[in-house]
C-alpha cells in the first residue's frame, strides 16, 4: 500500500500538543486565557528571557510512550501526530541546531519524539510530526510580520510574530530564520527518528514559494514515503489540513483530506479546560468526516508532568471500546 492509499484508509488520528505552554496550563501573573493555551507566549507578551525560564521547571517525570501509543491503539487510531517544534520555537527532541529544547535546556533531559518513535515502531503505530516552519517567537526573524494581529482572543489583537522583543517588523528576514534553523532543524527530524509517514506543517505567511518547496522536496527526498499537509503554504502539499476544528458538510473532491479538531476547547493543556467532548460526539464527528471524506485528527494536551488528561484517556478508550463492538 502506498502512502497515499494509506492516508485514505486511515481514518482517524491522534495529535498532540506538548510544549512549555503546559507548564503555565493557560494562566500568567493572575490571570486565565479565554482561548487556546499553547498561544500563551504571545497572548501575553512574555518575554524570551523570562518564557524560557520555563525549561528549568520541565520534568516531565510521568511522562511514558508507550502509555501515549497504547491509547491511540486502543482508541482505533491509525497515526499519531507530535508537536515536534511549536510556535515558542522549543525543540521537544535533541536538536543540534539550537540548545533550546528538551534535552539540553531541562531537568528532565530526555528525547520525548525519539521514545515516542522507538514506541511507534515496536507497536506499529504510523508516527506524524508537527513542526512550525514559519513562526518562531524564539527568533529575530521568526514569520508572521506581515500578518495583521489575529482574532484568537476577543477584544485584543494577538501578534502573530514576536515584536514584544523584536519590535522593528519592517526589518525581519525570515531568510535568516529560515536558513540558521527552519530548514535544518526539518532535516533533523527526517533523519533521527526512523520512518515518518507525514511532517505536519503550520501557519505560512512570509515563507515564500521556494522555501516551502525546498522543504517539501527534502521531505520527499529524505523520507519518500512521507506525506507533507497543505499547510506548508503556497499552494503545495501531498493532502489539505481543513481549518482548526473545521467539520464540513460537504463532501470532499478527489484527493486526500484530514480534519485537525480538539478533544475540549483547546490545543496545548490548560488546567481549567474541562469542556469535553464525549465519546458518543466523538464517533458521530469521526463517521460524519469519515462519509465526507476526511480523515479525523483528535487532539489531547498532555499535562506539564507527562500525563493526557485522565478525562481524554477515558473518552478516547470508551470511543474505540464502542467502535469494536458496532
Amino acid at each position: 500500500m502506498n502512502k497515499y492509499e494509506w492516508f485514505k484508509q486511515a481514518k482517524f488520528g491522534l495529535m498532540v500538543h506538548w510544549g512549555l505552554y503546559c507548564l503555565p496550563a493557560g494562566e500568567w501573573k493572575g490571570q486565565r486565557m479565554e482561548n487556546i493555551g499553547e498561544w500563551l507566549q504571545a497572548k501575553y507578551r512574555i518575554p524570551n528571557a523570562e518564557y524560557h525560564a520555563l525549561a528549568k521547571a520541565f520534568n516531565p517525570i510521568l511522562f511514558n510512550a508507550d502509555e501515549w501509543v497504547d491509547l491511540a491503539v486502543d482508541a482505533g487510531m491509525q497515526y499519531m501526530v507530535v508537536t515536534a517544534k511549536h510556535h515558542e520555537g522549543f525543540a521537544m527532541y535533541h536538536s543540534h541546531v539550537d540548545k533550546f529544547n528538551i534535552v539540553d535546556a531541562t531537568p528532565f533531559g530526555r528525547d520525548v519524539i525519539g521514545e515516542l518513535a522507538d514506541a511507534c515502531a515496536r507497536k506499529g503505530m504510523k508516527l506524524g510530526l508537527y513542526y512550525s516552519q514559519e513562526l518562531d517567537w524564539s527568533e529575530p526573524d521568526g514569520g508572521g510580520y506581515t500578518r495583521p494581529r489575529n482574532n484568537f482572543y476577543e477584544g485584543s489583537g494577538v501578534a502573530w510574530t514576536n515584536d514584544w522583543d523584536f519590535p522593528d517588523n519592517a526589518h525581519k528576514d525570515f531568510t535568516k530564520c529560515f536558513e540558521r534553523k527552519i530548514k535544518p532543524q526539518v532535516r533533523e527530524i527526517l533523519t533521527q527518528y526512523g520512518e515518518l509517514c507525514l511532517i505536519w506543517f503550520d501557519t505560512p505567511g512570509v515563507i515564500s514559494p521556494e522555501q516551502s518547496r525546498e522543504l517539501a522536496d527534502m521531505v520527499h527526498a529524505l523520507q519518500p514515503n512521507c506525506l507533507v499537509n497543505s499547510r506548508i503554504g503556497n499552494g503545495m502539499g501531498d493532502y489539505r489540513s481543513m481549518g482548526d476544528n473545521q467539520i464540513p458538510d460537504e463532501t470532499m473532491p478527489e484527493g486526500l483530506f484530514e480534519s485537525p479538531a480538539t478533544l475540549n476547547d483547546t490545543w496545548g493543556y490548560k488546567t481549567f479546560d474541562n469542556n469535553w467532548k464525549d465519546a458518543e460526539t466523538v464517533l458521530a464527528l469521526k463517521k460524519h468526516l469519515n462519509d465526507r471524506g476526511l480523515n479525523y485528527l483528535l487532539n489531547v494536551g498532555p499535562d506539564y508532568l507527562g500525563r493526557i488528561p485522565a478525562p481524554a484517556v477515558e473518552i478516547l478508550r470508551r470511543a474505540g471500546r464502542e467502535m469494536q463492538q458496532s
